[in-house]
């Protein structure tokens, strides 16, 4: 008897483990058609310009005006990936930790980078925004950064250029005047 409900009890698992395997292989096509069927999206950020545009199929689909690095904590040029979406974070910083409300300085929304410790984020200091004033990291206002959020995904491609290009110029026009570092629009 011991024998026979161990070797029905081998069965079972076997059956769960098939089972399993098909519902992963299920999940994985279904997750490779989802992204074949959504089109190559960008965010594309000209640190000159302090700019970000989201790009769906080489279409500009919105543009948003941000801040970037200062020159003591330049923003790190290069191609990354969103690799996190957070609502509502805590900014953590030299051992202090700032938790979410009005006062954090990351505002209301985080999109993480490929490249430790950098983000896209939203603020509490919205003057900030058109100036060389973070980190390093890239600051929209929060209600843009809240519709930005809604657009775009974990994997999604993010490029920040240090230098205007033929690109940039495409996207985001002519360059602005400076005036003292500040941006006339």
């Amino acid at each position: 008897m011991l024998k026979t409900e161990m070797f029905s009890g081998e069965i079972q698992i076997k059956k769960l483990a098939a089972l399993t395997g098909v519902m992963l292989m299920a999940a994985a096509e279904a997750m490779a058609q989802d992204k074949a069927a959504k089109p190559a999206r960008r965010l594309v950020v000209s640190l000159p310009d302090r700019k970000l545009a989201v790009m769906e199929a080489g279409r500009v689909v919105k543009i948003f005006p941000t801040a970037v690095g200062a020159p003591k904590s330049p923003s790190p040029a290069g191609s990354y990936t969103i690799v996190l979406r957070l609502t509502n974070p805590a900014w953590y910083w030299k051992g202090k930790v700032v938790p979410p409300g009005k006062g954090c300085p990351i505002g209301t929304r985080w999109l993480g980078l490929s490249v430790k410790g950098y983000g896209i984020h939203g603020t509490n200091n919205p003057a900030s925004i058109g100036h060389n004033a973070t980190h390093g990291c890239i600051r929209l206002r929060n209600r843009d950064i809240e519709e930005l959020f809604d657009m775009v995904s974990v994997g999604d491609a993010v490029e920040l250029l240090g230098e205007r290009t033929v690109e940039t110029a495409e996207i985001f026009g002519p360059a602005p005047a400076l005036n003292g570092g500040v941006v006339i629009q």
